[in-house]
């Protein structure tokens, strides 16, 4: 319960995003008191993943219209030479939410959600419930009503559903653990790839992957997709919610992107799972291709001429060290790389690849910035697949989670469904002391970080915020239908002039975030109107609306063109290129965390979670490595203590952990290993784990060890 909460600590986070999470395991694990805290009954913030009815209930909270100024019951505890600066209590950052349904709503007599419980059902509820979900901005009367209600909760951590009231406050100090989490994944399911310091492949064999070599590894009766029965109507898609793992952020991470370097250097990655993303496909002509990617890729297509293969290889292997030939672009810096792409001679049909599929940049992009993006894409490529790209089982929403267990197991103090109303600032050094919550506890931190979105209007009055339109489908089929599922990502190219282009990513039931016989769509662009406006286009290009009359449409539409089930289109806040020095009357310990960005990877959520911990810890390492359970060896008769764990100083002192410090030793045997009399890798020795380019496997998770493509 809340009145548990420490009264004191080091750190204070409000908001569960992905930042913040980084920031509290990062602290925690150098032993800083971290207590996290959100208003929200669900962890992730505006990074978070939804059932289908979860995301029905988020859909309804956003529509509410909640005044953000309650009265001042806290000023008894501000004490004399004390101000407080008061704290939003409502989420502002999601606005012009539309949803449509196209899947029959003729709904069964007391349709409720397979595997939810009996508190949920009622909520579920009877046919007429489920019609009163599908929701159009149109008809207002016609608003979201079903799935958890607003007392329910969802602890990601612990993955279970809780029954709390709405007045009662979900509160939990997790301590340590002996084993890490996993997750049961069927073994039906495709290569799941799991980091591991130990693991990581040669960066520059980029344009010498064997095509499919990862996908290869697993038998070959897993490629063929399940024949089940095919979801058609609202009712099925409310049966099968718990199913679904819809994300209100979507995104990938690059192989050898900066999250993964810290999923491994931290060793948070034993908490979660990775696909890698099999296809990257482009829209050019009025059709859906595959773009050829690796050395093998490319010659073995047959979209483009011999002479084609030979002009795009010869340019990407230049992008991979452009930065040592500078006289081949120093005279195009200022020009657009889309010209720059001309002058090399490469065909309209190279152009569109490198532009949109490869190098994945605007058409306005500076050539510089061209080159860069193409040569990240191209260092990324075979480290762990055939694409630069891995997708986290179960959804974005996981990774956010990950880091708050590994902030749990080192000590750090979690509470949902709690609000702080707001910041006590002492008057003669202008900084904050401390925070009254909900309750009226006083809570004393020396260094406070919130999410942007908990800011007030009287703190945001000189921001200029720009928004980000987003898109969620769930279809019938893939975009480009194949005898496997596949993980893809489209870049649909600008239709209008002015108009941004759209990131198209394709989610199959193997990536366990929707059920067979269903693909779950993520559309997202920098906004230019309203998120239907600016990505319905592309929608009502790609797809089809589901129509259970298929008389009504052609045959060449209905056996081409995936049909759309169910739509939400909504705009949100991009905060990341806001700086600090807008923000009014913030102290100087109190940091302000942004929310998602609109751009493909995770690279800017990292540096400024790594930014703000450094200024708040300076000297100390960024979230140094964590101990694996079955390296830990105890000191004294060897029997490890059945409530022992990470949290203590005592118990730390008393843990040695087995390290490969030789950095000259061959990876494929069993290399020379000594105990480390300390729960810190060196700087070295992790560097070195880290540039290793000798790794010969990786795992998936039912144990094989899959090759690493070598050409």
């Amino acid at each position: 319960m809340a009145d548990a909460l420490p009264v004191e600590v080091d750190v204070l986070i409000l908001g569960t995003g992905l930042q913040e999470s980084i920031i509290a395991a990062a602290c925690s694990r150098i032993g800083q008191r971290v207590l996290h805290i959100d208003r929200r009954n669900y962890y992730g913030g505006n990074w978070a993943s939804f059932s289908f009815s979860g995301l029905l209930s988020w859909i309804t909270e956003c529509k509410e219209h909640t005044t953000d100024i309650t009265e001042a019951d806290w000023k008894d505890q501000i004490l004399e030479g004390e101000d407080a600066i008061q704290l939003g209590l409502v989420d502002k950052s999601t606005e012009n939410l539309e949803v449509f349904c196209y899947a029959s709503t003729i709904t069964e007599e007391d349709v409720i959600e397979v595997g939810a419980l009996e508190n949920k059902q009622s909520n579920v509820g009877s046919g007429t419930a489920a019609e009163n979900a599908v929701v159009n901005n149109q008809d207002e009367k016609n608003q979201a009503h079903t799935g958890l209600s607003s007392g329910d909760a969802e602890s990601p951590l612990e993955n279970q559903d809780s029954s709390l009231s709405k007045e009662e406050v979900f509160a939990e100090k997790i301590e340590s653990e002996n084993k890490p989490c996993s997750y049961n994944i069927p073994s039906s399911a495709t290569t799941e790839i799991s980091l591991d310091t130990k693991e990581v492949a040669d960066n520059m064999a980029a344009v010498e992957v064997e095509a499919g070599n990862v996908n290869q590894a697993t038998d070959a009766s897993t490629q063929k997709l399940k024949k089940e029965e095919k979801i058609t109507t609202y009712s099925q898609i409310i049966k099968n919610g718990r199913k679904f793992n819809i994300d209100l952020t979507s995104k990938f991470l690059y192989s050898c992107g900066s999250l993964v370097n810290l999923l491994i250097k931290s060793n948070v990655s034993r908490y979660a799972e990775f696909k890698n993303i099999t296809r990257i496909l482009t829209f050019r002509g009025g059709s859906v291709e595959q773009v050829p990617c690796s050395r093998a890729d490319v010659f073995a297509s047959k979209q483009l001429t011999m002479v084609e293969k030979r002009m795009l290889m010869k340019f990407l292997t230049f992008c991979l060290e452009y930065e040592q030939h500078p006289d081949e672009y120093v005279d195009f810096k200022d020009s657009r790389f889309s010209d720059y792409l001309k002058t090399k001679k490469l065909t309209a049909n190279l152009q569109h690849f490198v532009l949109h599929s490869i190098a994945m940049v605007s058409e306005t992009a500076l050539t510089p910035e061209g080159l860069k993006a193409t040569q990240h894409f191209l260092q990324c490529l075979g480290r762990y697949g055939n694409t630069p790209f891995l997708f986290p089982l179960y959804g974005v929403g996981e990774i956010p989670q990950c880091f708050c267990r590994m902030s749990a197991v080192f000590g750090g103090t979690y509470c949902l469904r709690h609000t702080v109303k707001c910041l006590v600032v002492d008057r003669e050094t202008s900084r904050c002391k401390a925070v009254i919550d909900s309750n009226g506890h006083r809570i004393s931190c020396r260094y406070f970080i919130v999410n942007n979105s908990y800011l007030t209007e009287e703190h945001t009055k000189n921001v200029q915020y720009r928004y980000i339109s987003r898109a969620v489908l769930i279809t019938n089929s893939s975009i480009l239908k194949s005898t496997s599922e596949q993980i893809s990502i489209l870049t649909v190219p600008a239709m209008e002039k002015d108009q941004p282009s759209i990131r198209v990513i394709e989610l199959s039931p193997s990536s366990n975030t929707c059920p067979q016989g269903t693909y779950l769509v993520h559309l997202t662009c920098p906004s230019n109107k309203t998120a239907k406006e600016d990505l319905e286009p592309v929608v009502s290009t790609l797809y089809a609306q589901y129509n259970e009359n298929e008389a009504g449409c052609s045959e060449h539409e209905v056996e081409e063109k995936p049909q759309v089930l169910w739509a939400l289109y909504f705009n949100v806040r991009d905060t990341s290129t806001v700086d600090r020095s807008t923000y009014e009357g913030v102290p100087s310990n109190v940091f302000v965390c942004c929310g998602p960005d609109a751009a493909l990877g995770f690279e800017q959520s990292v540096k400024q979670a790594e930014d703000i911990f450094h200024q708040i810890c300076p000297g100390e390492e960024f979230c140094p490595m964590a101990p694996n359970p079955e390296d830990i060896i105890y000191d004294g008769d060897g029997v490890q203590p059945e409530s022992s764990g990470f949290g203590t100083s005592a118990e730390l002192e008393a843990v040695q952990v087995k390290e490969n410090t030789n950095p000259k030793s061959d990876p494929t045997e069993d290399g020379n290993k000594e105990v480390v009399e300390s729960l810190d890798v060196s700087e070295a020795d992790r560097q070195s784990e880290m540039s290793s380019s000798n790794a010969q496997a990786l795992k998936c998770n039912n144990g094989i060890e899959i090759p690493k493509d070598t050409e």
